[in-house]
């Protein structure tokens, strides 16, 4: 469901790998007689209708059901727990001009990814609590 990297995409404006996303949030929210269920049906894909598969854009992200929002609340947190600093001071160091120029090119510039993808995950926190 997750794809080979085992990570879902997320952009400023909207989850870039939202088919993915989507049908994991509803499989983990399921009970085990839903799963069961819906692995019984011949088609994974066949329920375009349904509203949890609609693009999940910032707007359709902040109306998920709280089950989802919770598990992808837990699954941000948890990630955010993995880089070694927090936002603010990786905030602070970009703003500090003696201390980013001390760095080499390559930490500049992976400075500014790692900012770039926490400024993404604390959007999303914010419109999902």
């Amino acid at each position: 469901m997750v794809g080979e990297e085992g990570a879902f995409v997320l952009g400023w404006d909207e989850v870039l790998t939202e088919e993915e996303l989507s049908v994991t949030l509803k499989v983990l929210c399921m009970s085990e007689e839903e799963f069961q269920e819906y692995k019984e049906q011949d088609g994974w894909e066949d329920d375009t209708d349904d509203e949890e598969n609609s693009l999940l854009s910032n707007q359709a992200l902040s109306r998920l059901k709280s089950p989802c929002k919770k598990l992808l609340c837990d699954s941000v947190l948890l990630t955010l727990q993995c880089y070694r600093s927090n936002l603010k001071a990786d905030q602070d160091l970009l703003n500090n001009k003696e201390a980013f120029e001390g760095l080499s090119r390559r930490e500049q510039q992976a400075l500014h990814v790692r900012y770039g993808q926490k400024r993404i995950l604390h959007r999303l926190l914010e419109l999902i609590q």
